[in-house]
């Protein structure tokens, strides 16, 4: 699992989420390389009700290469 946490930009709430490495990716083909995606859309319980999306790429070893949020930001 790849476990991460995103903060609203509307309300402040801390919001966990997490990645099934093996089920919840899916194949993207760039040029000669090939790139595993994932996207959630995470909402708090702060019912604030903003979604926030979240999208990531990782290397076919299963390693972060790329992370976009938008609603919110990553907390380290």
């Amino acid at each position: 699992y790849y476990d991460f946490q995103v903060k609203c930009k509307r309300c402040g709430e801390i919001i966990e989420g997490r990645v099934d490495l093996d089920n919840d990716l899916s194949i993207e083909y760039e040029g000669n390389n090939n790139v595993y995606f994932g996207r959630k859309v995470l909402m708090g319980n702060n019912k604030c009700f903003q979604q926030i999306d979240v999208e990531m790429k990782f290397t076919p070893e299963r390693q972060l290469i790329e992370r976009e949020v938008k609603g919110g930001t990553f907390v380290e």
